[in-house]
This record gives structure tokens, C-alpha cells and sequence, in this order.
């Protein structure tokens, strides 16, 4: 007499792999899942779509970055002049003209960036001219090496500049100070630097380069600073013997002019 196999139980085959069904194999997500655009996110254009290219390196400022960005900044740039080097979608560049700045250089060296970028800004102009803005921005996009053309600006007093340059292993360190250094010598008095960076730079970095620090913040793994161009201190006393100069000056004619005819 054979014995008839007894079906396992529900509780078993649970508990054997091989009963099991199959599970979806889960597909990494790619470069083509994430967002293809960026918006601009105040002033002219507010809204505005940019357009997202899906390139290697590729990492437009968000939109809560910008906000604190130009929060530091103050949201009306009338009359600024800006660059916008390693400009990559323009999200910085094209912010700051939205808002204002009259003059904006877009520096890129890719070719299909530089491109879009040509087109999204003669799109945008055309519709500033369309709706008879009271200041339409100047806006320049120069296909280049975004060092040397830095390089080049140096003395023609720049209000801000946007500094994103591509992170790599390592931090790409060298880039970044040859960055800073050069941006510092095209500023304006005034002017600003603001930095994108995978680590925070510190303040003797910074001095090295011409620099000093003015905000810092950090999103994720992405440190972000607002700087200014450091006064050497030989220009702080220079500045100082002129102040005392000028008010040595002043008492003196005072002195003279209360002194009464003739004592």
C-alpha cells in the first residue's frame, strides 16, 4: 500500500523559498527620472521653465537655495552687472536678470548647453520687449572656459559673481581656488562672489584667494556662501590716514575761521 504525498501546508510553503512567487526585480532609478527643468522662482520671469539637459555634472541650484541666495542678496538687482560662470542650465544667471540686473554674462563651455541657453534667453527677451518692460537686461552667453574668461573681467567691477564649478573626486580643489581668485579680481569694490562647493572653505582659504566670507549655508551635501572681496590691511590703514587727514584738515579751517582779526 503507497501513502499518498500530503499536500503542505499553507503555514509550510511559506515558509519554503522555492514555493514562493517571484518578486519584481526593482530597477535603479537613472538620470532620466529626475526633473528635466528648473523654474525661475521671482521677478519678470517668475515661473519660467528652464530646461534641464541630462549631462554628466549637471546640478542647477535648487529652488530653496536661490530663495536664500537671494534673500542675502535682496530681491531687486536693478542696475546690477552679473556673471554667471560654469552657467550650466543659467538657473543663477537668468534669477538675477528676472530680477532686474541690467547686465548678465552667461559663461559656459559645453556646447549643447550654450545652445539652450542662447535660445531660452532670446525667448525671454523677446517676450520682455513684447510686454514693453520698463528695463529690459542685457543678457550675454559666451561659449568659453569659464577660468580664463574670469581671468578676463579682471578690473571691470562686477556686482556679483556666481561661482558653481563642476565637483569631482576629490573636491577639485585647485579649480575652485583659481575660480575664487580670479572672480575676486573682476568684483567691483562692493562686489560679491557666491559660492557653490562640496565642502565649507575656510576663512584662511578664503583670505588666500582675496576673500572673505559674509553668509554661509548648506543644503544637503552642498555648502553655499556669500563673499566679498577682503581689504588688504594696508588699504584699511591707508583709508584710515586719509579719514584723519581730511578731519585734521577740517579742524584746522574751523580753527582758522573762529580765530578773531588781528589776535
Amino acid at each position: 500500500m503507497t501513502r499518498s504525498k500530503l499536500k503542505p501546508s499553507a503555514a509550510a510553503q511559506r515558509l519554503d523559498p522555492s514555493t514562493r512567487p517571484a518578486r519584481p526585480v526593482r530597477t535603479q532609478r537613472t538620470r532620466a527620472d529626475a526633473p528635466q527643468e528648473v523654474r525661475i522662482i521671482g521677478g519678470l520671469w517668475k515661473r519660467t521653465p528652464l530646461p534641464v539637459a541630462d549631462l554628466p555634472g549637471l546640478r542647477p541650484t535648487p529652488a530653496r537655495v536661490r530663495e536664500t541666495l537671494f534673500n542675502w542678496l535682496g530681491q531687486d538687482l536693478s542696475g546690477w552687472r552679473c556673471v554667471d560662470a560654469f552657467a550650466g542650465s543659467g538657473a543663477l544667471g537668468l534669477e538675477a536678470a528676472s530680477r532686474g540686473a541690467a547686465e548678465v554674462l552667461l559663461i559656459e563651455h559645453n556646447a549643447q548647453l550654450v545652445d539652450s541657453l542662447r535660445q531660452i534667453s532670446r525667448r525671454l527677451l523677446a517676450g520682455a520687449v513684447a510686454s514693453a518692460s520698463a528695463s529690459t537686461p542685457v543678457v550675454r552667453v559666451e561659449r568659453a572656459d569659464a577660468l580664463a574668461s574670469l581671468q578676463r573681467l579682471a578690473g571691470q567691477g562686477w556686482d556679483v559673481v556666481f561661482l558653481d564649478p563642476p565637483f569631482e573626486q576629490g573636491g577639485n580643489d585647485a579649480l575652485f581656488a583659481k575660480a575664487l581668485a580670479a572672480a575676486a579680481q573682476a568684483l567691483a569694490a562692493t562686489g560679491l562672489v557666491y559660492l557653490e562647493s562640496p565642502r565649507a572653505w575656510s576663512d584662511a582659504e578664503l583670505a588666500a584667494v582675496g576673500l572673505v566670507a559674509l553668509k554661509r549655508g548648506q543644503a544637503g551635501a552642498v555648502h553655499h556662501s556669500l563673499l566679498q572681496r577682503l581689504i588688504p590691511a594696508s588699504a584699511v590703514n591707508t583709508q584710515a590716514d586719509a579719514v584723519g587727514s581730511q578731519m585734521a584738515s577740517a579742524a584746522a579751517t574751523d580753527a582758522a575761521v573762529d580765530t578773531p582779526a588781528g589776535a
